[in-house]
C-alpha cells in the first residue's frame, strides 16, 4: 500500500493529494542576504541568461524552472543557496533577533541554521548540532560558502545536549527540525514511500520527544522554540507536541505562515491530543505547489536545566 493512503482521512481533497505527490518537485532558492541583496541576485541570474520565477509569498526565494540550483556562479559565490520552499518556515516562526543566542538542534545539511543567520544579521551566536558525524561537512560547507560567521559547529545527541561547553547556560530560541520518516519529501525522493514502514515511524517519534523535551528544557523561560518535521504521520507531529505539553512547562501559541496550511490534528486513529495542537500547521503539496511539512511554536516557562 502506498503510505500516503493512510492520511487521506485528513486531507479535503484527496485525489489532488495524491496527484500533487506524485509531480517532481521545483527547484528553489534563497538569496543569501550576508552576501547580496535580491536585486543583485536577479540581475545576475538575468546576466547568465537563467529563467527564475519568485515565489509570490517569500521575496527571497526563486524558482528555477530549467536547472537544479547550483548551477550558477552567484551559487558558488554564496549569493544562493538551494533551499525547499517549505523549508523556510520554522525559521521563518523561530523569526531570530540580531545577537540572540539560538540552538539549532539538527542542523545539517545547514539550510535552515543559514536561513537563521540572515535573519540575525550575522550577529549573536547559532549553537548548529548535528548527531551525524558525517553530515557536519555539508553544514561546515555551507556556512563557509555563504559567509557565516556567527554559527558554532557541535557533534552531539540532541536528546542530551550539554550546555556546559558553552559560554553561557540558556537559549533564547531553538529550532528542532527532527529527522523523521520524511513523506513530504516524496516529490524529490520517492523512494521514501518505498522505505516506508510503520515500526520506524514509531521508532523515530521516541527520538523526536526526546529531543523537542531537552530544547524546551534548554531554552530560557519565555523563550520559543519551534518544532518542524517534512512528514505527514500524525505519530511524528501532534504525538510528539502532546507529549512534551504533558512532560514540559510549554505552551503552544499561535502564529501565522504566508501560505495556506490547515491547522494540527486532535485525533488520530484511536488516539486524542491536547485540543492546542490545532495551532501548529500542516502544509499539504496539493494547496501550494510544494513538499508536505508540519510547524509548531511553542512558548517556554519555568527553569532551565543545564
Amino acid at each position: 500500500m502506498n503510505p500516503l493512503e493512510r492520511y487521506l482521512p485528513l486531507v479535503d481533497d484527496p485525489d489532488a493529494f495524491l496527484a500533487a505527490c506524485d509531480r517532481p518537485l521545483p527547484s528553489v532558492v534563497r538569496v543569501n542576504g550576508i552576501k547580496a541583496t535580491r536585486d543583485r541576485v536577479t540581475d545576475a541570474l538575468e546576466a547568465e541568461g537563467v529563467t527564475f520565477e519568485p515565489v509570490d509569498w517569500h521575496d527571497e526565494l526563486f524558482r528555477l524552472p530549467d536547472r537544479s540550483p547550483g548551477t550558477n556562479w552567484p551559487y558558488f559565490h554564496g549569493w544562493l543557496h538551494g533551499q525547499e520552499e517549505v523549508s523556510v518556515l520554522p525559521g521563518l516562526a523561530l523569526d531570530p533577533e540580531p545577537g540572540e543566542r539560538v540552538w539549532d538542534a539538527c542542523a545539517a545539511p545547514g539550510s535552515k541554521t543559514t536561513q537563521l543567520a540572515d535573519a540575525m544579521d550575522d550577529e549573536g551566536t547559532i549553537v548548529a548540532n548535528d548527531s551525524n558525524l558525517g553530515r557536519l561537512s555539508a553544514l561546515r560547507h555551507n556556512t563557509e560558502r555563504l559567509g557565516i560567521t556567527n554559527a558554532a559547529v557541535t557533534n552531539q545527541d540532541a536528546r542530551n545536549f550539554s550546555l556546559k561547553p558553552l559560554a553561557f547556560d540558556e537559549f533564547d530560541r531553538s529550532l528542532v527540525d527532527v529527522p523523521c520518516s520524511c513523506e513530504g519529501t516524496c516529490r524529490k525522493n520517492p523512494d521514501v514511500l518505498d522505505e516506508w514502514t510503520l515500526g520506524h515511524v514509531e521508532q523515530i517519534a521516541g527520538i523526536q520527544k526526546s529531543i523537542l523535551t531537552r530544547a524546551v528544557q534548554a531554552t530560557k523561560p519565555g523563550g520559543t522554540v519551534v518544532y518542524s518535521t517534512c512528514t505527514f504521520a500524525p505519530e511524528e507531529n501532534e504525538a510528539v507536541l502532546d507529549h512534551v505539553l504533558d512532560a514540559e512547562d510549554c505552551e503552544l501559541v499561535e502564529f501565522d505562515l504566508p501560505l495556506e496550511t490547515r491547522p494540527g490534528v486532535t485525533e488520530w486513529e484511536d488516539e486524542s491530543f491536547d485540543e492546542s495542537v490545532r495551532k501548529a500547521h500542516r502544509v499539504y503539496p496539493h494547496h501550494n505547489d510544494t513538499g508536505g511539512f508540519f510547524c509548531a511554536k511553542l512558548r517556554v516557562g519555568g527553569e532551565v536545566s543545564a
